[in-house]
Formats: structure tokens, sequence, C-alpha cells
């Protein structure tokens, strides 16, 4: 049962995912009626963050549900095998159909939203450009999940601030996703889920990056060491 709620909670929160990300900037620039200005980029970044503190206390709550397949990859790769096999033969599956599910909710309630995020450089550029973006969150991520010191709401700030960042940086090119299951969901509502574009970018890039950045990761930065917690439990 553990495992089931756990692949219920990504299908829900991947469909909530989508869908918060379309009222957000329904919210802003149709209700609020701010344009594309620097008052209505203010305010869908502020929402934005928050956006992510709610998420990231519904994955508190349901013990790691979350919404990106780059967040449970990460995670099953420092795992043992079966855990392996349970991310990708599942966890990352009901991503995806959550996310399709949301947009095509999205499409039939709100069809002026658009068509999602799109390649506006050529395949290799974009490919990079991708991989550099999930290289850079995965590696931040890495450090915070490490026993530093630290509260939730610090830890989730620089997480949020820094999805946030690298968002805008990578938005004008490949749309900054840094989420396959997002970006399968819109591509799978334009019929190009399997072009070889969206498989190189959105795909192969990010998950190149993602066993990259772990592996410098584990280079760079030398294990926690418990030493002292060690000998503190045999002398008990």
């Amino acid at each position: 049962m553990g495992r089931i709620g756990l692949l219920v909670s990504d299908m829900i929160i991947s469909f909530m995912w989508l869908w918060s990300g379309v009222l957000i900037k329904i919210y802003v620039f149709s209700i609020l009626g701010f344009g594309h200005g620097p008052g209505g980029e203010i305010i869908k970044c502020a929402l934005s963050i928050v956006n992510m503190f709610f998420f990231a206390l519904l994955g508190k709550v349901t013990n790691g549900g979350t919404y990106n397949p780059l967040t449970v990859l990460s995670g099953a790769i420092t795992g043992d095998f079966s855990r392996f096999l349970f991310t990708v033969g599942a966890r990352i599956p009901a991503q995806v159909i959550g996310s399709i599910a949301g947009v095509w909710l999205i499409i039939a309630a709100f069809p002026e939203v658009g068509h999602g995020p799109r390649l506006n450089v050529d395949l290799h550029r974009g490919a990079l450009t991708e991989g550099l973006l999930t290289f850079a969150i995965v590696t931040v991520s890495l450090g915070l999940a490490r026993k530093i010191p630290g509260s939730f709401f610090t830890k989730t700030w620089i997480s949020s601030v820094s999805k946030l960042t690298l968002h805008i940086l990578g938005s004008d090119l490949t749309g900054g996703c840094m989420n396959p299951a997002s970006v399968m969901g819109w591509a799978y509502a334009r019929g190009d889920h399997f072009t070889k574009e969206h498989i190189m970018v959105y795909w192969l890039a990010p998950m190149e990056a993602t066993l990259l950045a772990i592996w410098t990761f584990r280079v760079v930065v030398p294990p926690v060491q418990e030493d002292k917690v060690d000998v503190k439990a045999k002398s008990e």
C-alpha cells in the first residue's frame, strides 16, 4: 500500500503542478489585468515561489510524492536496484500520466492558454541548455539534501529561487522546464511527443545531466562523516 499510495501521490501532484502554473498565469494576466511587463512578471514570480513551497509541503505530507521525474531518478540512482526499477517502471510513468491528464483538462477548460513550452533553438543548443539547467538544479538539490544546518523553510527557499532563476534563464530557448513529465503532457497534446527534438532535448539531455551531476557531486563533495555518532553508539 505504501508504494501504491506513492504512485497515486505522484500522479495527482503532477496533475496539480500543471494546473497551478496555468492558474497563476490566468490570475496575474487575466484576472488582475497585468501585462507581460515588469510588474506582472514580478507578481508571477512571487506566486511561483509560494506555489513551490506548497508543493514542497505536499511532498512531506505524502512522504515523497513529487511531480518531476528527475527528482525521483536522482534518489533512485543512489538507492538499491529494486528502488530503481520501481522508479523507472512505475513512478515516472505515473507522473507522465498525471501530466497528460492535466494538460488535456487544461486545454478543454482554457483553450486560449497556448501549447506549452517549445524548442526555439536548434537541437544541439536546446539539449545543451536543458542539460546545463538540469545539472545546476540537481547539484543544488543534492547539496540541500545533505545533513547540513538549515530549516525546511530555508532549504525550500533556496531550492525555489534556484529553480525560478534557472527557468527564467532558459525560458526563451527551451522553456527552461527541467521537468520531462510536464513537457511530455504538452507534447502529447500537440502530437509531437515522439519526435527526435522532444526525446533528445527534454528527456535524454536532462537524465544524462542528472547522472553527471550525481557523479560529479560524489567526486567533489566528500561524504558526511558519522564517526562520532558510531563511537557514541558503541560506547552505549
